[in-house]
């Protein structure tokens, strides 16, 4: 089963993506941590990373495109991917059904999690402290969160459409959100 996971950064993406792959044994695609490993290994993608985050903007679909394509090419998980935060743009998400068709898999659940930008500070924050993330300063968060609305409205355009597209409250307790989740995919 693959499953789609998308909304605003902060919305909860990894964390039920995390209670996700626990439970239906599947692998966790998150571009951010993708991202975040390459900037630890100080790579010249990495430092690309780093001056794109640091402007607030997205990594270039080329980039993450080629680490998606890497993992949908493993023949050991086929239909078992959990998508964090990927697709963010409408480039990407005509991608991944091009990667999915090559490699024989289809998206069986899509779940945009839907949270407002206040909500978003505030969870932000806390996961400043927290997790110590170098890419949660309040500035950024802010052009984070814009250029995502602005960047992945087409994205929700495109999916809404899908029988198996489903709209959840993001600011609901993980719980809450969790159940809900379950309740779509039955397993």
């Amino acid at each position: 089963m693959n499953i789609i996971l998308f909304g605003p950064p902060g919305a909860g993406k990894g964390t039920q993506a995390k209670y996700l792959v626990k439970k239906l044994n599947s692998f966790q695609i998150s571009t951010g941590d993708m991202l975040r490993k390459e900037i630890q290994k100080n790579t010249s993608i990495g430092k690309k990373i780093v001056n794109d985050m640091d402007d607030g903007k997205f990594v270039s679909d080329d980039i993450v495109n080629t680490l998606i394509e890497n993992a949908l090419s493993d023949p050991n998980k086929k239909n078992r991917f959990i998508f964090d935060g990927y697709p963010r743009s409408l480039a990407q998400a005509k991608n991944l059904e091009i990667l999915l068709k090559k490699n024989n898999q289809k998206i069986d659940f899509i779940f945009f999690l839907n949270v407002d930008k206040e909500t978003i500070i505030k969870r932000i924050e806390q996961r400043k402290i927290l997790e110590k993330r170098s890419d949660d300063d309040l500035n950024t968060i802010i052009k984070r969160f814009d250029t995502y609305m602005v960047t992945t409205k087409p994205v929700l355009d495109f999916y809404s459409k899908n029988q198996n597209f489903y709209e959840l409250d993001g600011a609901s307790k993980i719980e809450e959100i969790k159940a809900k989740i379950d309740n779509f995919i039955k397993v």
